[in-house]
C-alpha cells in the first residue's frame, strides 16, 4: 500500500526525500519575508538562553540564602528564649537560697 503521508504523519522525516512545497495560489508572490542569516540574533539568543538557564539556579541560590538566614534568626531567638528562661530559674534559685539563709539565721 503506497499512500502519501500527511502533515502530522509524513511518509519520511528526511527533508530531501519529501516533496517540495508548492507556492500557494491564495497568497501573492513575494508576500513572505525574505530569507536572511541572523548571525547577531543567533548569538544574542544563545546568550539569552544561557542567562535564562541560569535564572532558576540564581533563584534557588537566593531562596536557600533566605532560608539559611531565617534558620539562623530562629536559632538566635531560641537561644535568647533559653537564656531568659535560665536567668529566671537562676533568680528563683537565688531567692530560695536567700530565704533559706534568712530562716537559718532567724532560728
Amino acid at each position: 500500500m503506497n499512500t502519501a503521508g500527511t502533515i502530522d504523519r509524513p511518509l519520511t522525516h528526511d527533508p530531501k526525500k519529501q516533496a517540495p512545497m508548492k507556492p500557494s495560489t491564495s497568497e501573492p508572490a513575494g508576500s513572505a519575508t525574505p530569507d536572511f542569516t541572523p548571525t547577531g540574533a543567533t548569538r544574542s539568543r544563545q546568550n539569552r538562553t544561557r542567562e535564562m538557564q541560569l535564572i532558576p539556579e540564581a533563584l534557588a541560590r537566593a531562596h536557600m540564602h533566605e532560608r539559611l538566614q531565617y534558620a539562623e534568626q530562629e536559632r538566635r531567638a531560641m537561644r535568647l528564649a533559653t537564656a531568659r528562661r535560665m536567668q529566671r530559674r537562676a533568680e528563683r534559685a537565688s531567692l530560695r537560697a536567700r530565704r533559706a539563709l534568712a530562716m537559718a539565721v532567724m532560728q
